[in-house]
């Protein structure tokens, strides 16, 4: 009997370790699994716009959202000196400023990572004027450009000057994407597309144009001057228009322009959107040599001759001034129909204002959303005020934006109100911001998103504590060995039963 208990003992010990190491295996090869995501990939925007250019980084997890990356900026660097248009007289100049802020970009990407990151340059309004002015200079900026890069660690996939509606709708996608507009976190942390959330309009002010772009009441209505953008498998009809040299560098060469037409003396005139006590020489190239004032130029044009320009601070008269840069007489009586004669569907909903219109914002010492009452009375007190004053008014005080503060104001202002047809009810829509969370609110965001949607996605790589073939391995063994001793078991119960049950049939057949 002792015997028959031992091998039971045994086998049921055997039988509970194999389950219980069976169980713990699969429990362990399940949680301990690291999802390790194939890392992180990179982007690089270079935005070469009409004043300076701006390189962004920009990170993304390369497992992907409906096939558009989950993109967030993780560096910025302003590349010194003027925007790349600028060196159209000597364009093998550009490398040295460039280099500064690309070795610090080498600094932030892994090194194995450089050759598989993706180098874009969108070049905006300032080369788009350079290509319509002088198009073999245009060339040989973005060719130079082209040389730079090919000595450079990264995948350079091409300088391109886009188009004003690309621009208009990049920055669209920047804002939107930035304010969650596409994508959310639900309550498992994975990213679902808002419920019936509303997307925002973006206004966008750089040096040489301005940008509006948002979704229309009716897109079909205004069919020809909507873009269809995808993102995240949903599809946007996004109206969107640029105003060449409506931008804020260039509507200030036209007011110039038109102050010296305007003046009986040629060498000194005087400018009420500058602050009074201000003086400056300007060359006649200077605001005379950009397409947008050619119309503008005097006979005897000499582009070296120095102007002086002084500044009176009257209000009034600037605001007088700045009116005549618009034309609103080219649309006659049609309705919906702002300036320089281009129809624009009626804007409806929040906007998002950021660039040009955010920084003069800041300097009038306002944020966020505020009333037109607000705008207009910090606008006025702003530009009554002397040089001397400004200088303690203003958090950063450069020459070149200081004196240009007050016209920048009356600009927006006529732009918004009277172009854009904004009235006290619907100006406190507009929200004036420069970033969300540490992202710049920039086309170069929207240009990286659209551009992910090429970049293919790449699996999780899971790596687990035991290889699948010893992991298999060690399930099948444990498994027949439980099986075997279950088997043993059984027999062994068998067997006992049987022989409990002899002796009673004897007794029963044994005869008396």
């Amino acid at each position: 009997r002792m015997l028959t208990r031992t091998p039971s003992v045994v086998a049921q010990v055997f039988l509970l370790l194999s389950i219980v190491l069976v169980i713990a295996i699969a429990v362990i090869q399940i949680n301990q699994q690291q999802i390790l995501s194939p890392g992180l990939k990179y982007g690089i925007v270079l935005d070469a716009g009409s004043s300076r250019t701006t390189v962004y980084v920009y990170e993304w997890p390369a497992e992907k959202e409906n096939n558009t990356g989950v993109v967030s900026q993780t560096f910025k660097c302003n590349v010194k000196g003027p925007g790349i248009s600028s060196y159209e007289s000597s364009p093998g100049a550009l490398a040295k400023p460039l280099d500064d802020c690309l070795n610090r970009v080498k600094e932030r990407i892994p090194v194995h990572l450089h050759k598989n990151t993706s180098v874009y340059l969108g070049a905006t309004a300032g080369m788009r004027l350079l290509r319509l002015q002088n198009e073999s200079a245009a060339n040989e900026v973005l060719a130079s450009i082209q040389n730079y890069f090919r000595a450079q660690p990264f995948e350079f996939r091409g300088a391109q000057i886009i188009t004003g509606p690309e621009e208009g709708v990049y920055g669209w996608i920047t804002a939107n994407y930035l304010m969650g507009n596409f994508l959310e976190r639900n309550l498992w942390r994975t990213w679902v597309h808002p419920y019936r959330k509303e997307t925002m309009g973006a206004l966008d002010l750089g040096g040489a144009s301005t940008q509006i772009s948002f979704i229309p009441e009716d897109a079909e209505e205004h069919f020809n001057s909507t873009l269809q953008v995808k993102l995240y498998g949903y599809n946007y009809n996004v109206y969107t228009h640029s105003y060449q040299c409506y931008g804020r560098d260039e509507a200030e060469k036209r007011l110039l322009a038109l102050l010296l037409q305007k003046s009986n003396a040629s060498a000194s005139v005087d400018n009420p959107c500058y602050p009074q006590n201000y003086s400056t020489a300007l060359t006649m190239k200077y605001f005379f040599g950009s397409l947008c004032t050619q119309s503008l130029r005097p006979a005897n044009y000499y582009p070296n001759q120095l102007v002086n320009f002084h500044g009176t601070g009257d209000p009034g008269l600037c605001q007088e001034m700045v009116s005549l840069l618009f034309n609103f007489t080219a649309c006659g009586d049609r309705e919906h129909c702002p300036f320089t004669g281009i129809h624009q569907p009626k804007a409806k909903g929040n906007f998002v204002a950021f660039s040009g219109f955010y920084y003069t914002i800041n300097a009038l010492n306002l944020s966020g959303h505020f009333s037109l009452d607000d705008f207009n009375s910090s606008m006025r007190f702003f530009c009554s005020q002397s040089w001397g004053q400004l200088q303690f008014m203003l958090p950063k005080f450069e020459e070149i934006y200081a004196r240009s503060y007050c016209f920048s104001a009356n600009f927006i202002y006529y732009l918004l109100v009277h172009g854009y047809n904004f009235n006290a009810e619907t100006w406190p829509q507009i929200h004036f911001q420069k970033e969300v969370g540490n992202s710049s609110i920039a086309w170069s965001l929207g240009y990286m998103l659209s551009l992910t949607n090429m970049i293919p996605a790449e699996g999780k790589l899971i790596q687990l504590p035991l290889k699948p073939s010893l992991f298999a391995g060690l399930l099948v063994f444990l498994t027949a060995t439980a099986l075997l001793c279950l088997l043993f078991l059984v027999y062994l119960c068998i067997v006992s039963h049987h022989r409990k049950n002899i002796p009673r049939v004897e007794h029963v057949f044994i005869p008396e």
